[in-house]
C-alpha cells in the first residue's frame, strides 16, 4: 500500500490506548475534582495542580526526548530519529503551553496577578516555550533535508539546556519567584494520601495522552515524508521518460531527414 492510499494513522495498539486514556480521564477528572480533599490552605484552588503539575512534567519529557532524537539523528544521520524530535517538540510546546495557562489561572486568585514578569519560573518557562517554537519554525525553514534536521537537531540540544533552568529555578532563585518549592520530594511530601495518588495518576496519565499523541503525529510525519519522497521519484521519472522522448524523437527526425 502507498502511502497516498493510507486513511488512517490508528491501530489496534492505539485504540486500545486511547480506551484507556479516555476512562483514565473520566476517573482523573472524578478523582481530583470531585473525590479528592480541598487543600487546607487554598481550598479548592489546588485542584488546578492536578492539570498544571502533570502538563509541567510532560512538557520537560517531550522536549527531552526532542533533545535526545536530535542527538541521535547526529550521530545515526537517522530519519526515524528526526522525525521523533519533530513530533515529540510538537507535543511538548502543547504542555508547555497548557501549563502557563494553567498556572496563570491558578496564579490570579494565589498571588493576585495573573502574570508576574520577575518570577524565575513564569519567565523561564515562558523562554522554553518560545526555542521550541523556534526549534519548529527552523524545520520548516527551505533547505536540503539534511542540513534542516541538523540545524532542528543543535537547536533542540541547546533549547533543552532551560529544562534544569526551569525545573530549579525556584531552589536557585528563591528570593526572585512566587512559585514554592517542591511538593512532591525523595525525602517526603507535604501531600496527603488522595492528592499525592490524584497527582501521581495524573502523570501517569499525561504519560499515555503523550504515547498516543506520539504514535499518531510520528506516522503523520512518516507519511508526509514517504509522499513527498515518492512524488520527488515520481517527478524524476516523469523527467526522464520526458527525455527518453525527446531523444527517441531527435533520432527519429534524424533518420526520417537521413532517407531524404
Amino acid at each position: 500500500m502507498s502511502p497516498a492510499e493510507v486513511t488512517s494513522t490508528g491501530s489496534r495498539g492505539t485504540r486500545v490506548i486511547g480506551s484507556i486514556v479516555l476512562a483514565g480521564i473520566v476517573f482523573h477528572v472524578l478523582l481530583s475534582f470531585v473525590w479528592s480533599d480541598p487543600d487546607a490552605d487554598q481550598g479548592d484552588l489546588v485542584r488546578i495542580m492536578y492539570v498544571h503539575v502533570p502538563s509541567a512534567w510532560l512538557a520537560y519529557m517531550a522536549f527531552t526526548v526532542t533533545a535526545f532524537g536530535g542527538v541521535m539523528y547526529l550521530w545515526k544521520r537517522s530519519l526515524w530519529w528526526d522525525l521523533v524530535a519533530g513530533a515529540s517538540a510538537e507535543i511538548g510546546v502543547v504542555f508547555c503551553a497548557l501549563a502557563l495557562v494553567t498556572g496563570s489561572i491558578w496564579g490570579r486568585p494565589t498571588w493576585g496577578t495573573y502574570w508576574e514578569w520577575t518570577d524565575v519560573r513564569i519567565v523561564t518557562t515562558l523562554v522554553l516555550l518560545l526555542l521550541y517554537i523556534g526549534y519548529l519554525a527552523v524545520r520548516r525553514i527551505p533547505a536540503d533535508p539534511h542540513q534542516r534536521s541538523r540545524r532542528a537537531a543543535v537547536v533542540g540540544i541547546i533549547a533543552a539546556l532551560n529544562i534544569p533552568i526551569v525545573r530549579f529555578s525556584v531552589d536557585w532563585w528563591a528570593d526572585r519567584t512566587l512559585h514554592q518549592k517542591a511538593t512532591v520530594k525523595l525525602g517526603g511530601t507535604e501531600l496527603d494520601g488522595l492528592m499525592l495518588f490524584a497527582l501521581f495518576f495524573g502523570l501517569i496519565l499525561f504519560t499515555l495522552i503523550y504515547v498516543w499523541m506520539m504514535i499518531h503525529r510520528f506516522r503523520i510525519a512518516w507519511l508526509d515524508e514517504q509522499i513527498d519522497r515518492h512524488g520527488l521519484d515520481a517527478a524524476i521519472a516523469e523527467r526522464l521518460a520526458e527525455s527518453t522522448s525527446d531523444v527517441t524523437r531527435a533520432v527519429g527526425l534524424t533518420k526520417t531527414g537521413a532517407d531524404l
